[in-house]
């Protein structure tokens, strides 16, 4: 991952919460209609390969229209909608202020655009990602509850000294997590949902490994952050993953796996339950 955007302490102008003024303004007449232009790419290109719940929170949120959205105008819409708020953040914050805004129900928003289009590769997460890869899905209550208690589970995880493990949970779900819908794989992460060609890949490509959801396994899963992930985790539905965050007791599985070897991308393990079922 480039490091132009990933920070240590709040650089100028950043607010000790790691919060800053979006200046909405200073986004340009080209940069507007390039927003526009991805999401509107992006949306046609996720047909038959996105959940219906992120479909669903594009056309609710109207991400392609009028250009990259105004915070100060698009939060009491995303509140009404979600009960959620976004905050413009510099880029990859430290994990304790990201817990505590998820926890307090505030996504934060990296406050930089790419420059290339919808599909072109971006070695860092940006706002394309942040809003476009991310947002739709706190249309559904339930993924917005799960993010919610991973907020605090992460704050506690800080004390524990578990925030890698932790982190993993977030990967190999809200970044590049699968779901049985309706019969058929689709995809809900928002790395693949602001990356088509990995999205293709995941759901088609028979060098993916897709498994069950598996907390203790996905823990000691490692990932990349430059190529394809060669392993992916199918959930049944977010309802079955908010369970897994309110009934499981996360000290008990931090203590089962903490001293267990990771497992490289790609790598395989006895407790792997492959997924089966259709993938289109």
């Amino acid at each position: 991952m480039g490091s132009l955007h990933v920070f240590e302490e709040p650089p100028a102008g950043v607010a000790s919460d790691w919060t800053m003024p979006q200046a909405w303004e200073k986004f340009t007449d080209a940069d507007h209609a390039r927003w526009t232009a991805m999401v509107r790419e992006q949306t046609r290109s996720l047909g038959g390969l996105a959940s219906d719940a992120f479909l669903e929170g594009v056309s609710a949120l109207q991400l392609d229209r009028d250009g990259i959205p105004d915070f100060a105008q698009f939060n009491p819409r995303f509140r009404a909608a979600t009960g959620w708020e976004v905050v413009a953040v510099p880029g990859v914050i430290p994990d304790e202020p990201f817990f505590r805004h998820l926890a307090d129900r505030r996504f934060p928003v990296a406050n930089f655009l790419r420059t290339g289009g919808a599909q072109d590769y971006n070695d860092e997460p940006d706002m394309f990602h942040d809003v476009f890869g991310h947002l739709p899905m706190f249309i559904d209550p339930t993924f917005g509850e799960f993010m919610t208690a991973y907020g605090r589970a992460g704050l506690r995880a800080e004390k524990l000294g578990a925030t890698k493990l932790l982190s993993r949970l977030y990967l190999h779900t809200v970044e590049f997590g699968l779901i049985h819908e309706g019969g058929v794989l689709r995809a809900y992460g928002a790395g693949l949902l602001s990356s088509y060609a990995e999205a293709k890949h995941a759901l088609t490509s028979d060098k993916a490994r897709r498994l069950h959801f598996d907390l203790p396994r996905l823990m000691r899963t490692e990932w990349l952050f430059d190529e394809f992930q060669p392993t992916y985790f199918v959930i049944d539905s977010f309802d079955a993953l908010l369970e897994e965050m309110e009934t499981t007791s996360l000290r008990q599985v931090y203590d089962q796996v903490r001293d267990l070897p990771l497992l490289a991308p790609g790598e395989s393990d006895p407790s792997d339950r492959l997924f089966t079922g259709r993938l289109q």
